[in-house]
C-alpha cells in the first residue's frame, strides 16, 4: 500500500509539472462600407365580398405592379415572400364581412440611385404598403474577414499587455473563438414626395475573437 501511495504522489508531482499558465484575451473591431444593394417589401392589398373576388381583385393589381417595376431600367429582381387570403369579420366579430388577400413581394436592386424612383413606382402603380427598406452588401465575407483581423490583433495587444504585466510573454495559441454580427442600414421612408428622397448610410460588420495565449517567461 506505501508502494502504490508512493508511485499516486509521483504521477501527482508529474501532471503539476506539465501544467501550462495561460492568458485569455479579447478583442473587438467594427469595419463599415458603403452598401451595395436596397431592399424594399412592397405589399398588395385588395379586399372581395368573397375569398374569389379579393384574389382577383389582388392579382389584377399585383400584376400591375410587377410590371411597372420590371420596366425600371435597370430592373430589380422580384420575388414573392409571402401571400394569404383570410375572412374580415363584423365588428361584433360573429358574421363574415368579406375577405382580404395579400401579395408581398421583396425587390432587390443593384442600383441604389434609383431606390426613391423604386418606391415611388410601386405606390403609383398600386402598391398599398412599401417597407422594409434596408441597405445591405451583397457579399459581406471580405469585410467580416477584415473585421476579424483587426479584433484577432486586438486581442493579441491585450494578452501581450497583461502577460508584460505578469512579467512573462505570451507563447503559442492554444484557442481561437471568433465571432460577429452583421449590421444593414434600415432607414425610414417617407412617400409621398415628389421623389422620395433616400439617403443610404453605411453597413456595418462587427466582429469578436477571443484567444487563449501560453504564458512563457
Amino acid at each position: 500500500m506505501r508502494v502504490a501511495i508512493v508511485i499516486a504522489l509521483l504521477v501527482a508531482g508529474g501532471l503539476a509539472a506539465q501544467t501550462t499558465a495561460t492568458i485569455q484575451a479579447q478583442g473587438t473591431a467594427t469595419v463599415s462600407a458603403a452598401p451595395d444593394q436596397a431592399q424594399i417589401s412592397i405589399s398588395v392589398i385588395t379586399d372581395g365580398a368573397t375569398a374569389q373576388a379579393a384574389t382577383q381583385a389582388n392579382a389584377t393589381l399585383s400584376t400591375a405592379v410587377q410590371n411597372a417595376l420590371k420596366a425600371l431600367n435597370p430592373a430589380p429582381m422580384i420575388q414573392t415572400v409571402g401571400y394569404s387570403v383570410y375572412p374580415r369579420y363584423t365588428s361584433q366579430g360573429q358574421a363574415v364581412a368579406g375577405y382580404t388577400a395579400s401579395n408581398t413581394i421583396q425587390a432587390t436592386s443593384i442600383d441604389l440611385s434609383s431606390t426613391g424612383n423604386l418606391i415611388d413606382t410601386a405606390s403609383q402603380a398600386g402598391a398599398n404598403s412599401v417597407g422594409g427598406l434596408t441597405f445591405s452588401l451583397q457579399n459581406p465575407e471580405p469585410l467580416k474577414q477584415q473585421a476579424l483581423t483587426l479584433a484577432a490583433k486586438q486581442a493579441r495587444a491585450h494578452a501581450d499587455a497583461i502577460a508584460a504585466g505578469l512579467g512573462g510573454k505570451t507563447g503559442a495559441v492554444v484557442s481561437a473563438v471568433e465571432g460577429s454580427a452583421y449590421t444593414p442600414v434600415v432607414p425610414g421612408v417617407a412617400a409621398g414626395a415628389a421623389t422620395t428622397p433616400i439617403q443610404t448610410g453605411q453597413v456595418s460588420v462587427t466582429a469578436n475573437v477571443t484567444i487563449t495565449f501560453q504564458l512563457t517567461q
